[in-house]
């Protein structure tokens, strides 16, 4: 058994990132387009290839559009694979790497932490805590200073 290909692997990380935005468990992903949880993860590992016609059943459940699983593509991604045509442009804006792991966006605490963000419904509430997490990361992020550990 070989190793994902990167695009699967990218496509299905963008899945997962949408469901877990929109709060939705594997199991009700799975639910809305007839499979089993245990087979939503392998599409979002990416080990197992998500068809046209699956891909068109995610992009209404998870209510994004099609292209949506493909942006922020990297561009190297077809670079160096046998039998890829390497075109370059055209995938994604940024030549970025190919690595999700190092993608603070793609975390699932990332993820969590915008979801709980966005269910604050008052706005001035919301608009101090976003100002204040940006004043402890510029302060924790000034050359000189160490982080103190918890």
């Amino acid at each position: 058994m070989g190793k994902p290909h990167p695009v699967d692997v990218h496509v299905g990380s963008r899945v997962r990132q949408r469901r877990t935005l929109l709060g939705m468990s594997q199991e009700k992903l799975g639910d809305a387009v007839g499979l089993t949880f245990q087979q939503i993860q392998k599409y979002e590992r990416g080990t197992n290839r998500i068809g046209c016609s699956r891909l068109y059943e995610f992009s209404k459940v998870l209510d994004v559009p099609v292209a949506y699983f493909f942006d922020e593509m990297p561009v190297n991604v077809l670079v160096g694979r046998p039998g890829g045509r390497g075109r370059g442009k055209g995938m994604a804006d940024s030549g970025a790497d190919f690595h999700h792991e190092k993608d603070p966006l793609a975390k699932r605490e990332t993820l969590e932490l915008v979801r709980a963000y966005y269910k604050i419904s008052e706005p001035r509430v919301r608009k101090r805590i976003f100002e204040m997490v940006k004043t402890v990361g510029q302060t924790s992020a000034t050359p000189g200073r160490k982080a103190k550990r918890a």
